[in-house]
């Protein structure tokens, strides 16, 4: 899972990147409420943990605009501000949790799997579209009794296609969201793995297939 850490303590992001990785999770970092909200605005994270003072704009103004876009990214508000009134206004405006500083470690962690179970809670255990069936908890895409199991790169790619179906997703959206800021990753390797489940819908010999329009992205399509 990819998480955005927006903190404009840099040292406390760092601190909070290396706590993040070491528990198995990505991370990315942005040190001030207008990179934060681009950044978040991408679609690519599973969660924000938010920090409420931050220049340029604050967390509470980089929450509602998220909110009233009609993001639903669950947020983790972390911030010194521990006035009653400041925790109701993170909460009115779209707060999943909110703690304040300092906070051990371990505390933080629980509340992010707190926030990032109640995102998964309203995820299907199987997606379907068209003929094909994807069970992401075992990489399994089923097709009318025949199956082929998915790497975990066609995995995630078949998870956003499923999720997003009837529009298209653009390349740079699948390179950021499956391999991330970090990585040395191209437009080949998006190419790459479109290539590998357009196979394996031919081996199942299904009716959905992964159409491609120029300049603008991947989207599944079911023949009537």
């Amino acid at each position: 899972m990819r998480i955005l850490i927006v903190e404009d303590e840099k040292r406390l992001a760092m601190t909070l990147k290396d706590l993040l990785s070491q528990s198995g999770y990505q991370a990315d970092m942005a040190f001030n409420g207008t990179d934060g909200l681009e950044l978040a605005r991408s679609g690519i994270y599973d969660a924000l943990i938010l920090d409420v003072m931050l220049p340029e704009l604050n967390g509470f103004q980089v929450l509602q605009s998220l909110r009233l876009s009609g993001s639903t990214v669950p947020v983790l508000m972390l911030t010194a501000r521990s006035d009653l009134s400041d925790r109701v206004l993170g909460l009115d405006s779209g707060a999943d949790y909110y703690l304040t500083k300092p906070f051990e470690n371990q505390e933080l962690l629980a509340c992010l799997r707190t926030i990032l179970r109640r995102q998964t809670a309203i995820i299907p255990d199987l997606l379907e579209f068209g003929d094909l069936t994807l069970n992401p908890s075992s990489s399994q895409l089923t097709c009318r009794g025949k199956s082929v199991t998915l790497s975990s790169k066609e995995l995630e790619m078949m998870t956003i296609l499923f999720k997003n179906t009837g529009c298209f997703i653009s390349k740079e959206t699948l390179l950021l969201k499956i391999w991330g800021y970090d990585s040395s990753a191209n437009a080949n390797n998006v190419e790459a793995y479109v290539s590998f489940i357009r196979k394996k819908l031919s081996l199942l010999q299904s009716q959905v297939s992964l159409r491609v329009a120029r300049n603008i992205g991947y989207k599944l399509e079911a023949d009537s």
